[in-house]
């Protein structure tokens, strides 16, 4: 029927040489040096020339004007960890085409943006297009819950450490989500005890610490937390009548032969697929899948699409290399990230 809802998962990669949207070389005005491959010691660039090709419908080419039109007014906020800020980044470049734009505003101070952590890191982005009022934004939250820091009076405790409440969703979202009009959510891989260590994260349910004999795995604690605000961004939406909520379903890893920092790697640099059918008819994650379920949240599922571009990775060429370890986590851009976006933007009513 011609009403049938595309599943934009199931398709194949073809050789296009339409792409990529941008140049690697430019968007030096979005696009973090780190996820810039063009201008590392990289050689094979054919990862780029790709375009995914959905099995039962058209995926159309992205036009950045025909998108800031459809998007007049509105609000895109990508709310996630870092993979959620290759996709704000991939974004950026795809509306501007890579370049320089001088009417869009810096507005992160109307959203809170402004606060850098002890890492300097700042919380995230927000620009406007002036020319049609359009606000792209990402906020930077690891673990898709509330962070609270925990106050002590201890005069030997330099460092705070953070309440990590998985049943709230995070601030920002209870904050801003009534004028949000495109919401993209995506939590993952910092629900590590590495992580958690480093960040000094205590985990909370019900305002209570939780010891880890409770929530006895990481895992377990991550997919309470994916359907703890995936809920409740769902018992929002009749308020938020504006509102287009996706959850991201998980961004695969690649290393083989180890993990990052055991030697794992994804030396590959050549497209391996090219035209392999990816055939899923529901997503790979069961996790993003299973918590959508039942709820007007969509699930934008480009996890089996991507996991056939191992090739696509930074691999060794990171900026700041270290002998033997390599990003088999993180794409180069322009890459895979584009047609996340691509997806989403087929998606958008």
């Amino acid at each position: 029927s011609l009403h049938a809802v595309c599943n934009y998962g199931k398709g194949k990669w073809v050789r296009d040489d339409n792409v990529p949207l941008y140049s690697g070389f430019d968007c030096k005005q979005w696009l973090a040096p780190g996820w810039a491959c063009r201008t590392m010691p990289r050689t094979d660039f054919s990862y780029e020339m790709l375009r995914w090709q959905p099995k039962d419908c058209q995926l159309q080419r992205f036009n950045g004007d025909e998108f800031l039109k459809r998007m007049q007014g509105k609000t895109i906020a990508f709310v996630g960890d870092s993979l959620g800020g290759e996709q704000f980044q991939s974004l950026m470049c795809m509306i501007t085409r890579g370049l320089e734009r001088n009417d869009v505003l810096d507005v992160g101070s109307e959203h809170g943006r402004v606060v850098r952590n002890e890492n300097g890191r700042p919380d995230g982005w927000a620009y406007r297009f002036t020319t049609t009022n359009t606000t792209v934004l990402h906020h930077w939250s690891a673990c898709l819950c509330d962070l609270e820091p925990i106050v002590t009076e201890d005069p030997n405790q330099r460092h705070h450490y953070y309440a990590m409440h998985l049943d709230r969703p995070p601030a920002f979202l209870r904050e801003n989500l009534h004028r949000i009009h495109v919401l993209v959510m995506n939590t993952a891989y910092h629900w590590t005890r590495q992580k958690l260590i480093r960040n000094r994260w205590v985990m909370h349910v019900g305002g209570v610490r939780k010891t880890n004999e409770t929530l006895r795995t990481l895992g377990e604690a991550k997919n309470f937390t994916i359907h703890s605000v995936v809920g409740w961004v769902n018992s929002q939406l009749q308020e938020n009548p504006q509102l287009q909520a996706f959850y991201r379903s998980i961004s695969p890893r690649h290393f083989s032969g180890g993990d990052w920092n055991t030697g794992g790697s994804c030396d590959n640099t050549t497209p391996r697929y090219v035209g392999k059918e990816v055939v899923e008819a529901v997503s790979s994650d069961h996790v993003s899948r299973s918590a959508v379920r039942g709820t007007g949240v969509k699930l934008l599922d480009i996890t089996s699409l991507s996991s056939v571009r191992d090739e696509g990775h930074i691999s060794r060429y990171t900026l700041t290399a270290k002998p033997g370890v390599q990003d088999c986590l993180h794409w180069c851009l322009p890459g895979v990230p584009d047609t996340w976006n691509e997806i989403l933007v087929a998606q958008i009513k």
